[in-house]
């Protein structure tokens, strides 16, 4: 598991990535309904952009910091519940949700069982991670990444496991050019960190183009969604 200390110094940044995020919920919210679980939840970037779709939503952020922060933002939302822990096994979800949140997790494999194991039947688990190891670089040793994976990667991890259909998306090309560019080219990654994140989600308008134009073939991100 992640662990509970997590500062998540890049998280902020991401945070503000706007169109990054408006993209990745266009290809998920179909999904959002029910009574919802968002595993390692961070600050609730991720939760403003799809808050009004599920019936009930219940948040498990581990790092004390982060949950603090979540019932800060959202104490309004009365559909919020909020748990300062790990993803445990009382209830049982319409869809649960990990974003950028396996790839911190030794052993992957077992936290994919426990979530499908937690999902009601026609339910979906949706997890994004950063995509192909021979992006790993320095950044994803710094903020606790274990791995990236491509899409055989998962269908190992999926492989002997109980459900109906799994749907694999690639995007992001442009944000996959730049972290290439930048693990080969650039010796001191947090030089200008800030406004190289910018930049990456400035052009997110472009990386939909050809992701479309290239049928979703590569990307920096890869989307798993699984239907039980």
């Amino acid at each position: 598991m992640p662990k509970k200390d997590y500062k998540g110094w890049e998280l902020e940044l991401f945070d503000n990535s706007k169109h990054f995020r408006i993209y990745q919920l266009k290809l998920i919210k179909k999904y959002l309904s029910g009574h919802l679980a968002e595993v390692g939840p961070g600050n609730g970037a991720n939760l403003n952009y799809y808050i009004d779709r599920p019936i009930k939503i219940d948040l498990f952020e581990p790092s004390k910091k982060h949950y603090l922060n979540l019932k800060k933002n959202f104490k309004k939302h009365n559909k919020i519940k909020f748990y300062n822990k790990f993803f445990d096994g009382k209830k049982k979800y319409d869809t649960i949700l990990y974003l950028d949140v396996i790839e911190h997790i030794k052993e992957d494999k077992k936290e994919v069982i426990k979530a499908l194991n937690l999902l009601k039947k026609n339910g979906n688990l949706i997890i994004n991670v950063p995509a192909f190891s021979y992006l790993y670089s320095k950044f994803d040793k710094d903020v606790g990444h274990y791995r990236r994976y491509s899409k055989k990667d998962f269908q190992k991890i999926l492989e002997g496991l109980n459900f109906k259909k799994v749907n694999f998306i690639y995007y992001d090309t442009i944000g996959f050019f730049l972290s290439l560019l930048s693990k080969v080219l650039v010796s001191n990654y947090k030089e200008n960190f800030e406004k190289k994140i910018k930049l990456w989600n400035s052009m997110i308008w472009l990386s939909k183009i050809i992701d479309f134009i290239s049928f979703r073939f590569f990307g920096k991100s890869l989307l798993i969604i699984i239907e039980k």
